[in-house]
Parts: C-alpha cells; structure tokens; sequence
C-alpha cells in the first residue's frame, strides 16, 4: 500500500512541479520542469535518505561512540524482525527523533542530543521503537520523498515567486508569466505542505500502536510523548520545515503560523490512545 502511496506522490508533487513550469514559462517551461520532476522522482527514490539526513545536519554516530544508543536499536530491532539500521545523532537541544530509508534494508535512525538528556531509558526505548515501526511499516519511503519533494518545491517556488517580482520570468505569452508565476509560486508550498498532511496523521497512529508493542509496554513512550510537546514550546530547532513531518513530535510546534499547518496529531490523543493499550 505504501508503494502506491509513493508512486501517488511522486505523480501528484510532479503536476505541481509541471504547472510552476507553466506558469513561469508557458509550455517550454512545462516540459523543462516535466524532465525535472522525472529527474527528481529518480533521485529522490534511491537518494531522498541522504537529502533527509543533509536537511536535518544529522551525523553519522559510531558503536563506540554511542555504545548504549546501538544496544538498544539493535535489541528493538531484532524484536521487530529489522536488520540493524543507520544510526546518526541530530545536532539539536531539542529532544526528537525521526526515520528515513526506502525501505528496511537502507533505512536510518536519527534521535536529537536532546533526547539522549532528556529522555530515561525506557522513554528512550519507546521513542526509538516508534521510529523502527515507521520502517517495519514502510511509511518512510513515503515520507522521506515528501520531504525531498515539498524542500525542492518550495525551493523552486521561491526562485520563480522573486523572478515574477522583478519581471525576468516570463513565458511566451503574458499568462505564461506575471501575476500567474507569482501567484502559482506561493500556492506550491501550501500545496506541498498539504500533500505532508495528508500522509502524515494517520501513520503516526499506527507507528504509536507498534512501537508500543515492540518496546513491550506503552508507558515509556507515552512519557516521552508529553516530555517532547513539552520541550518543543521551550527549546527551538532550527530544520526544514519540509522536513518536519518526519519527526515523532512537530519540531516547529512552538510557532503558532506553523501549528494552522500541523503534520502530527494531537499529543494527547496520541497518549491516551498509548494508556489505553496497558498490556
């Protein structure tokens, strides 16, 4: 289901890419950003992890270096039936964690400097089994292309928004360019950060219910839920927000603007769902 799901967005983020094209350049620019978005699905299929990583300036941690860190993945994830992930430590006060990969086999695990201090083990043990349910239930193929599509989008967004401001993108005709380029640059990112809500709510349920089966118990990571929303007002976190879907908690939810476009579900469902699965 998650591979239609991918193939789904790539589909629908490349309409979106094809019609900045036109907006900016008529039909010649729609068949560039048509080959662009062909380009982009292919990478970001067999590279979206590495974009995810650099996006987040997450950096890769070694066993020796983080010995306790790669006990307890190795543990959860052989519970799981998972081969060993990619381990990397985000350079954040923030506590947070997220999962990235096209699926198991090239799949990495990213938690914040916050979590590890912030965090005891059996909260720890929740939050990472959480991000390892993502991979077993191969959502992070699906979230990892949103976060490649909606920075590219944005990104390119931006580019034709200040183009159509000074006049020097316009197509071959006056509605290939103008107020249509402006206009359609500052719907994409509102469309690409849509297309993140849409496949973003519900699979953190889903994430909640399995990690909580795969750590052994709920409490742990129902916990570190209420500790991370708490933190998440208090300590910034400087990172993409075309990324921000990837997290277990909103990393921008301190922002009041970005709270109207939320890619998580409300933290008290997400516990009280958790409290209600007391084995």
């Amino acid at each position: 289901m998650n591979n239609l799901k991918a193939i789904f967005l790539m589909g629908l983020l490349s309409i979106i890419l094809v019609l900045i094209g036109q907006a900016v350049g008529g039909p010649r620019g729609a068949t560039v950003f048509l080959l662009i978005s062909l380009g982009m699905n292919l990478f970001s299929y067999f590279y979206s992890d590495k974009m995810a990583i650099m996006m987040t300036r997450s950096q890769p941690v070694s066993e020796q270096e983080a010995p306790e860190l790669y006990a307890i993945i190795r543990r959860l994830a052989k519970r799981a039936g998972l081969p060993m992930p990619k381990v990397y430590i985000t350079p954040s006060h923030q506590p947070n964690a997220f999962a990235t990969g096209r699926n198991p086999q090239h799949a990495a695990v990213a938690v914040t400097e916050g979590l590890l201090h912030l965090c005891d083990r059996d909260e720890l043990e929740g939050v990472l089994a959480h991000e390892l349910a993502h991979i077993a239930n191969r959502d992070i193929l699906v979230s990892t292309i949103a976060a490649a599509f909606a920075g590219a989008i944005t990104w390119i967004a931006n580019i034709a928004q200040w183009g159509a401001l000074f006049g020097g993108m316009r197509g071959d005709d006056e509605e290939g360019g103008g107020i249509g380029a402006l206009v359609l640059a500052m719907v994409a990112p509102i469309a690409a950060t849509i297309i993140q809500l849409a496949i973003s709510r519900s699979r953190e349920y889903g994430a909640d219910e399995l990690g909580a089966r795969i750590a052994g118990k709920p409490d742990g990571l129902a916990n570190a839920l209420l500790k991370l929303e708490r933190a998440a007002h208090l300590i910034p976190m400087q990172v993409n927000p075309a990324a921000s879907h990837m997290f277990i908690t909103n990393p921008l939810s301190g922002r009041s603007i970005v709270n109207l476009f939320s890619t998580h579900p409300p933290i008290q469902d997400r516990v009280q769902r958790l409290l209600q699965m007391r084995f």
